[in-house]
């Protein structure tokens, strides 16, 4: 699933996606489940409201990666074409 985000357009970070939420302009949301537990429940919720699917990463790390920096990072998004 995280291949998805190496082929497509995509943001990573807390703010970047929290933006793009609000402007509805996500086609799905990646969130770390080792993120804070506070940010992981303001993502879901944000999401849920914006009607933005969800799909759990395993790490930080994992997702930094997958969105090709060299840091850990608690969400990404894939932006809609």
């Amino acid at each position: 699933m995280l291949d998805d985000l190496k082929s497509s357009k995509r943001i990573a970070g807390t703010k970047q996606v929290l933006k793009a939420i609000g402007r509805r302009s996500l086609k799905c949301v990646y969130i770390a489940a080792d993120a804070d537990e506070y940010l992981i429940d303001k993502l879901k919720s944000a999401c849920q409201e914006a009607e933005i699917p969800v799909i759990e990463a395993e790490s930080m790390t994992e997702l930094g990666k997958a969105c090709g920096i060299d840091v850990g990072s608690a969400c990404a998004g894939i932006v809609k074409s």
